[in-house]
């Protein structure tokens, strides 16, 4: 590795990396990407994906949104909105996302984009 590409890796992070750090498989964090617009980590020269600590930040917030708070892609991303512009969390920023059918809904998301990912989206 020549002194340039060090440079470069310094402070990013792979994505096989970044997804271990985050405790999700590198598919789901590719998957993320085009679902939060706020999240789009830097390309090498090479086109590999090299995220930030503030992106990483970013990826453990949306994974607590999504697997501790029970939120639905789209409720996640809204309550990301509102923290954004300085709105308190809370339960009625939620809009309801914390029931079993949001849990579902989710697992249904997450399978499609599995299956998308793998050639069989077209399946469901």
């Amino acid at each position: 590795m020549n002194e340039g590409n060090r440079q470069y890796r310094k402070g990013m992070y792979r994505l096989g990396e970044t997804a271990e750090m985050v405790g999700v498989e590198g598919h789901v964090l590719r998957f993320w990407e085009t679902e939060f617009p706020m999240l789009q980590p830097h390309k090498s020269p090479g086109g590999q994906r090299r995220y930030r600590p503030e992106d990483i930040e970013l990826l453990q917030r949306i994974r607590s949104l999504l697997y501790e708070d029970g939120y639905t892609i789209a409720g996640a991303r809204r309550q990301l909105s509102r923290e954004a512009d300085g709105e308190p969390a809370g339960d009625a920023a939620r809009g309801g996302d914390g029931d079993a059918g949001a849990a579902l809904t989710l697992a249904r998301q997450e399978i499609r984009a599995i299956l998308t990912l793998l050639g069989g989206g077209d399946k469901l």
